[in-house]
């Protein structure tokens, strides 16, 4: 197997929040080895944000973030390269067919960490939209909420294991 030197991981916030919020995230990736770093999104749309991540693609590239900043991500990984996508708590938001209707068509390998008690994206609902997917690993954390709460650092734990998976793939 070949080391894939240096990868990095770039997350994009929730809608309405700026990149100050992933600071839970960048700080826990680095403290697990993880080079990461926060971005900023334009607020709207998640297509319109997609194109922050075509900005940053890459080959040594992991993209991904927290709900709106994870969608973002995954529409951008159509037809962007990526190592890989790092998506905590995708947001179904009561439009699961239509926001998930890309997902089978990313082709770098995708974790989507996600917690059971999540109100915006119902467990259920998501792993059933997954099935269309199967390429895509899906973690669960029970009883975490949307942003995954106290879950948090084992997520953190998920995506860096998943990060150096790809490293050595």
């Amino acid at each position: 197997m070949q080391k894939r030197p240096n990868l990095k991981v770039v997350l994009g916030p929730g809608a309405m929040a700026g990149p100050e919020s992933m600071g839970r995230h960048v700080a826990g990736l680095r403290r697990r080895g993880i080079e990461a770093r926060a971005i900023a999104l334009p607020r709207g749309r998640a297509e319109r944000a997609a194109e922050t991540f075509r900005e940053v693609a890459g080959p040594d590239v992991v993209a991904g973030g927290h709900s709106f900043g994870g969608r973002a991500a995954s529409l951008a990984a159509v037809d962007a390269p990526f190592a890989g996508l790092v998506l905590f708590g995708f947001p179904l938001a009561g439009r699961g067919e239509e926001r998930t209707r890309h997902l089978p068509e990313i082709p770098c390998p995708v974790l989507i960490l996600q917690g059971e008690a999540d109100e915006l994206s119902p467990i259920d609902e998501l792993r059933s939209l997954l099935e269309r997917a199967p390429r895509i690993r899906l973690i669960t954390f029970p009883g975490a909420p949307h942003n995954l709460g106290s879950s948090l650092p084992a997520a953190l734990d998920e995506a860096a294991a998943f990060i150096r998976e790809l490293e050595t793939s």
